[in-house]
């Protein structure tokens, strides 16, 4: 038998490292605060007949990599059998080697499903279905069973404002269940004014569902997005989160801003002008009502999306088809976030970004808003989307050390559909380890573990606990 890929001390290069891990991270909880799980299948507690139900559908890092090497679109997102799929992603996943794929692949299968003596190919295909198929029917490989096997405390899903969250109401009315489900506040259709018939189609349904009568008055429209901002909160959310390609802040007027709403809800095609205008009201009057409510909201910046348009008409969005943005970021968010702090209206704030070349331009950023009320009020977030692999953490966390305080940094996260993902956590753990280990091995770092591991706990898990206030019956 070949040597095991996925060791105990796997990434951990030194002594101090594996001590670390071991003894510091390995144990501690995970506080998932930005994922996209559906609710509706925590909720259900549902079961999974196969891997390519609980780990292909929806993945669309797998996907790009099962087209790169050739796989025909109806093993991707088509209407291929679930074992035809797996197959291919089978044939797939040695010719992953150097992309973080390989890893997480190999990380997911040992956990929860605790095979590490072999690797994914063809050749071994057909046995690790077989296997899997049979855990994949027990209690502990439902969607809730795999939840409490990974030491899950919390996750934060990522739902619309139109969302009923009837399905957060279910979990919060089972006592048997005692992972918190809380919802996060993404209202990206409520500033996308490129298309005004999905647009207006979405305002209808804000409108339906806060029994507002919005029409054409963005005052009415604002009272009915602060009514869904106050049912949220009444779910337990206390986070909002924004994927934009940069901060917007272009100076209006308020008649402006409503007679752009006029336009587009008579449906008026915008100028590329009133557009970023309408979207810097939107993300400055949405930060309002978060700094009202003592959330923290989060910014995910400069993915260029839907890049592909022969698939993006045949697929749809979120199917593979999206990359690095070079947007210009830094004027733009400095003038977001001086004219919250003017009035001190500024949140907790986490800055995610997508472009690496930006690592130190955010993490400069953040820091001209700390304003000492709080640790770390300003956050960098984690290597996000392209970057939450092994090199994109290092480069965010020595931006983060270079430019900040690593002491006061709020972790992982997911970010993911599957339920199979949160070995992303351990991974990002070992990265996080191996470094510090490393530095205190060669004499960067003092070489005391109490010390350094007590700053990996609260890295894990601690400092994103204080951070966003939830009720944790450990923290």
């Amino acid at each position: 038998m070949k040597d095991k890929f996925i060791t105990e001390d796997f990434l951990l290069q030194s002594d101090q490292a594996v001590t670390l891990y071991h003894q510091y991270a390995r144990g501690m909880p995970i506080l998932d605060y930005h994922c996209h799980l559906p609710p509706q299948q925590i909720a259900e507690n549902h079961r999974f007949e196969n891997l390519t139900q609980a780990w292909l559908s929806g993945d669309h890092y797998k996907w790009r990599a099962m087209r790169a090497a050739g796989v025909g679109e109806p093993y991707c997102t088509g209407d291929a059998s679930d074992w035809d799929k797996f197959q291919k992603w089978a044939e797939t996943v040695p010719q992953t080697v150097r992309n973080p794929l390989h890893h997480w692949t190999h990380l997911e299968l040992k956990r929860p499903f605790g095979i590490s003596d072999r690797l994914l190919g063809p050749e071994t295909a057909k046995g690790i279905w077989d296997e899997t198929c049979e855990m994949l029917a027990q209690d502990d490989f439902s969607a809730r069973g795999i939840m409490q096997q990974m030491n899950v405390v919390l996750v934060c899903t990522t739902d619309d404002p139109v969302d009923s969250l009837e399905y957060h109401a279910m979990i919060l009315a089972d006592p048997s269940f005692a992972i918190k489900v809380l919802p996060a506040f993404r209202p990206d259709k409520a500033m996308d004014v490129t298309a005004p018939e999905d647009f207006n189609a979405w305002v209808d349904r804000l409108a339906e569902i806060s029994n507002v009568d919005v029409k054409d008055d963005f005052h009415t429209y604002m009272e009915a997005i602060c009514q869904r901002h106050d049912f949220f909160h009444s779910m337990g959310c206390r986070l909002s989160d924004h994927g934009v390609e940069t901060m917007y802040c272009e100076e209006y007027t308020d008649s402006e801003i409503s007679t752009i709403f006029r336009r587009i809800r008579r449906g008026n095609d915008l100028r590329p002008k009133e557009i970023v205008k309408f979207k810097s009201a939107m993300l400055y009057e949405l930060a309002l009502l978060d700094h009202e409510k003592r959330w923290t909201q989060q910014y995910h910046l400069g993915a260029l999306r839907n890049n592909n348009t022969r698939f993006f008409h045949t697929v749809g969005p979120d199917a593979g088809f999206d990359s690095m943005g070079d947007f210009l970021i830094a004027e733009q968010m400095s003038r977001f976030f001086d004219r919250l702090d003017r009035d001190d209206r500024l949140a907790k704030t986490i800055v995610y970004n997508v472009n690496p070349a930006h690592n130190d331009v955010v993490a400069t950023m953040v820091g001209n808003f700390q304003d000492g009320s709080l640790p770390g009020k300003m956050q960098f977030g984690s290597g996000w989307w392209f970057l939450d692999q092994m090199d994109g953490m290092r480069k965010q966390l020595d931006s983060l050390s270079n430019q900040g305080l690593l002491s006061r940094f709020v972790g992982m996260l997911t970010d993911s559909r599957s339920f199979l993902s949160y070995p992303r956590h351990e991974y990002f753990r070992r990265v996080l380890c191996n470094l510090l280990g490393n530095e205190m091995r060669q004499g960067l770092l003092p070489n005391d573990l109490e010390m350094i591991g007590s700053l990996v706990q609260d890295i894990c898990y601690h400092n994103a606990a204080g951070y966003f206030g939830f009720e944790l019956d450990d923290s």
